[in-house]
């Protein structure tokens, strides 16, 4: 549900709109506009706080599904471009000259002029605004009880936690608005950490364990989201502690005991969402009546193979890095972490290829978590075929040979969970913010950072095992070609995979269960929109990281010339300038620009 619709106004201004309403023209009010008393009521602020989670979906004015220079995808929660293609999980996909403002994002030479960027700000401002507004009509609000009221505080405190996180990690040096801030043109030069740290800690002390709707966030997803915020904040300690509690004692806003599903592709089903696994989601959903994908993912409208049963459009294509990442040892059946680009090592692709040639697909050991994430030639793409290559690709030397999986909906029950209310398919499969995996993965490295090696082994295995001991899990070959169902063997696997725990030995140095911790969470978490962040925070071992995936990606494709990551500039994006340009109070800008832009 969309509860403002603000249109031609900078994001810094918006929260001063609601009480502006009855200084309109000749100070009478719109025919059919809401006031403040009108909202400050129980009903309204229901809805008010229905808005505050609406805007999680990125859909913010000005930012919606029709397409234009206003797209959701510029600001979709699964963060695909800032988080996957920057951080060198995927190319863009496509063809160079669509949504080109995206191909200096992936190299890291975006501008402070990108369209993309300034929609993100809008987007996740839009969230911040609306919390503030619902907690300022709150406090007005007579036919509410104590109690009711602080259930509400805690909600819209957790989700302005969400928002100022995803501005911090984005652009680091942000301004602070608040529902008691009277002039919203604030400078960017406060450390705003402190102040999410109270948001998130507020609700983690309010909220209850479980909730009547499943969307709502609880009392775990707070604490979670507080760990996460102490381990960016590298206060590894605190956090770990936070994060043990959490694995230990945590449930789902639902009432499930946290726990990783049994089937790692199960996270990515429509059918099986809100898991155990799920610890905070963006609800999506299909069909719901309004004539728009909306509420239906629509930020990764785009994110289908090209020329495909899917109509739409050719981007988000996985790099030849990170498929390569998921070779292993066929002894051991651990990767490669050191040296996984290795010419030995290379997982075999259909680049150049055309369709109607014969191609074998890749004969050696690979993690079974790889052809859940990618499509690749010749293996099944879910119940939809085998993927065919060339066919499915809009171009080849600009995104590679690969196609994403995570987010791609089934095609025996595409009735309950395709959306096609619009020109590109909706989904009805959740935006997973945070889930279990990662929760175990950040413990893990806040274990290595606090000394506890065997407890960081204990998580990362607890990782592994998950897809190591189900192989019934693994890809298996189409054994039945008929609609609306082919069927899967349940003995012949679509490749061969090899996966293994990581022996004791492994884990006998911080610097070596480190490096396994990094590697762990690019396997797991390929192409969530995680990778880009947690470069940035690594310092100098993430900007080596990129700089060797741009020298090796560099041969395979021809849309990363020119990439590279500069410490001390690209951990965080520029502060757009439209809104810096829109920040001038007494003739001079309130905000300032990021170094290095």
């Amino acid at each position: 549900m969309k509860i403002f619709k603000y249109s031609g106004i900078a994001l810094l201004l918006a929260g001063a709109m609601l009480s502006s309403c009855s200084k309109n023209f000749l100070d009478k009010p719109s025919y059919g506009a809401l006031t403040e008393n009108d909202m400050a009521t129980k009903a309204g602020i229901k809805v008010m706080l229905i808005g505050a989670y609406a805007a999680l979906d990125g859909q913010a004015p000005g930012n919606n599904a029709l397409g234009g220079s206003g797209s959701g995808w510029m600001a979709s929660p699964t963060n695909w471009v800032y988080g996957s293609v920057a951080g060198g999980d995927a190319h863009k996909g496509s063809e160079s000259t669509d949504q080109s403002d995206i191909n200096t994002i992936a190299i890291g030479q975006e501008s402070s002029t990108n369209t993309f960027i300034n929609a993100k700000w809008k987007a996740v401002y839009e969230g911040v605004t609306r919390c503030n507004i619902t907690l300022r009509l709150l406090r007005q609000t007579k036919d509410m009880t104590a109690d009711e009221k602080k259930q509400v505080e805690a909600e819209c405190r957790f989700l302005r936690g969400h928002y100022y996180f995803e501005l911090k990690k984005m652009f680091n040096n942000v301004p602070l608005i608040t529902d008691t801030t009277t002039d919203v043109m604030q400078p960017n030069t406060v450390n705003i950490w402190p102040f999410i740290e109270a948001d998130f800690t507020f609700a983690m002390n309010t909220l209850p364990e479980t909730q009547t709707e499943v969307g709502r966030a609880n009392k775990w997803a707070a604490q979670i989201y507080l760990a996460k915020t102490l381990l960016y904040e590298k206060q590894y300690p605190q956090a770990y502690t936070l994060f043990q509690g959490a694995i230990n004692a945590g449930v789902t806003s639902n009432g499930k005991k946290y726990a990783l599903v049994p089937n790692f592709e199960d996270n990515f089903d429509a059918s099986k969402k809100n898991g155990p696994e799920s610890v905070f989601a963006v609800q999506m959903t299909a069909n719901d009546g309004t004539g728009s994908i909306s509420n239906a993912n629509a930020g990764d409208m785009l994110n289908y193979p090209y020329n495909s049963p899917f109509g739409c459009c050719g981007f988000f294509q996985p790099t030849q890095d990170l498929v390569n990442s998921y070779r292993t040892d066929s002894i051991s059946g651990l990767p490669y972490i050191d040296n996984y680009n290795d010419p030995g090592n290379v997982v075999k692709n259909d680049m150049k290829v055309a369709a109607d040639a014969a191609f074998t697909p890749d004969a050696g050991y690979l993690d079974p978590r790889l052809d859940w994430t990618v499509g690749r030639r010749g293996l099944p793409y879910h119940d939809w075929g085998l993927h065919p290559g060339a066919k499915w690709v809009r171009d080849q030397n600009s995104g590679g040979p690969y196609a994403g999986k995570k987010m791609i909906f089934w095609q025996y029950n595409q009735n309950l969970y395709r959306d096609n209310n619009s020109w590109a398919p909706g989904s009805a499969i959740n935006v997973v913010l945070i889930r279990f995996a990662d929760v175990l993965l950040m413990a893990a490295e806040c274990a290595v950072e606090t000394g506890d090696l065997a407890g960081a082994e204990a998580y990362v295995n607890q990782v592994r095992g998950r897809i190591a001991d189900n192989p019934a899990s693994w890809l298996h070959k189409y054994v039945v070609d008929t609609l609306p169902l082919k069927g899967f063997s349940t003995t012949d696997l679509a490749a061969k995979y090899k996966i293994s725990r990581y022996p004791d030995s492994y884990f006998a140095s911080q610097d070596q269960a480190r490096k396994i911790v990094y590697f762990e969470r690019k396997l797991e978490l390929a192409t969530e929109g995680h990778r880009y962040f947690d470069i940035a925070r690594w310092g100098q071992a993430g900007a080596d990281m990129m700089n060797k995936f741009y020298q090796y990606e560099n041969t395979i494709t021809t849309d990363l010339v020119g990439g590279i990551y500069k410490v001390k500039r690209n951990e965080y994006f520029p502060i757009p300038q439209r809104q810096i340009d829109l920040s001038i109070k007494n003739g001079k800008s309130v905000l300032t620009q990021n170094s290095g832009y």
